[in-house]
């Protein structure tokens, strides 16, 4: 039997309740996980814990990684359309940071050549001063934004990341010029965070999970949280708390290869969903301060498209495009 026949009865077998999902799983084979990400940052962090969390639940057989980095991810991305083609072990790791890069930077590739899966986590950003930073809070911040907006180095990923969003955000809010931010783009997490610790920048925006240790041993000064309320067992006042109302999620998610089928893609769905249950999965999400936010199929791909115009309409108005 070819082996796309035997996947497509595996799958329409498990979605009939005739098979085990832990029998369909354990058939799924070999990965492929594009990161289009360099190695460590919470891409990167993400899609090895996933490949982790597949093996160990067997819901993959192996996975391997591949990380390209740059320009928000579209050089991955460009790399996974062009090259993965129909490919049902094929999947890329992304997130709202890849929307707002291919907003900004108009790659001529489209997220939409590839299949949305799954929403899996949402994590929340963290500013941080440099420990030697002459300023010690978000209200010191704001006093110098308000006063002379250039002159506050913001430093996190991407252009039309999460944090480059926020620091807009954050400027239009208190009554600065958003089009007049300083802001300082790095390629992966390792850059920021040595950015931060050097006293190259003013501010560093990052995931939580990326600057924890720096902050746990004194190294960087956390001063907000874009959540909506305290992260749990984290005692960093939010920006809403400080009177700044702002509050951004940086999501992220997986997709498949394009030109896969309906049944493949439900298929890689219920791969991805035996691995998210697992007990490896929920131990990577308390390690990493990840919020578990799954959302799959025609659900998540209906939130991408409203995550895309949300996204459009705050860099329209925050001056970024």
């Amino acid at each position: 039997m070819r082996r796309d026949t035997f996947l497509k009865t595996l799958a329409a077998l498990a979605a009939s309740g005739a098979l085990p999902m832990s029998a369909w799983a354990a058939a799924a084979g070999n990965v492929k996980m594009m990161i289009p990400a360099n190695p460590g940052g919470g891409w990167d962090t993400t899609g090895r814990a996933l490949g982790k969390a597949m093996t160990d639940s067997k819901a993959a057989e192996t996975v391997s990684f591949d990380n390209k980095g740059g320009a928000a991810g579209a050089l991955g991305l460009a790399q996974f359309v062009n090259g993965s083609k129909g490919d049902a072990n094929a999947l890329m790791v992304m997130g709202s940071v890849m929307l707002g890069g291919i907003i900004t930077g108009k790659p001529p590739v489209k997220l939409e050549q590839a299949t949305p899966l799954a929403r899996i986590t949402t994590e929340y950003n963290v500013f941080v001063l440099p420990a030697s930073s002459p300023l010690k809070t978000m209200a010191d911040v704001v006093a110098q934004l308000k006063k002379d907006p250039g002159s506050v180095k913001w430093g996190g990923g991407s252009r039309g990341s999460t944090e480059h969003i926020a620091a807009a955000m954050i400027a239009q809010k208190v009554g600065a010029d958003p089009s007049k931010i300083n802001y300082v783009a790095f390629r992966g997490g390792g850059e920021a965070t040595a950015a931060v610790l050097g006293g190259n920048v003013t501010v560093g925006g990052s995931g939580y999970s990326e600057f924890a240790p720096y902050i746990a041993d004194g190294k960087m000064k956390a001063i907000a949280v874009t959540s909506a309320q305290r992260l749990p067992g984290i005692n960093v006042p939010t920006l809403k708390e400080q009177g700044i109302d702002v509050e951004i999620g940086n999501w992220r998610g997986v997709y498949g290869a394009p030109g896969i089928t309906p049944e493949q893609r439900k298929a890689a769905i219920d791969m991805l969903q035996v691995a998210l249950k697992s007990a490896s999965w929920q131990e990577a999400l308390k390690k990493n301060d990840w919020t578990s936010a799954v959302l799959t199929g025609d659900a998540f791909t209906k939130f991408v498209e409203d995550d895309f115009a949300s996204l459009r309409a705050i860099m329209a108005k925050s001056g970024m495009i």
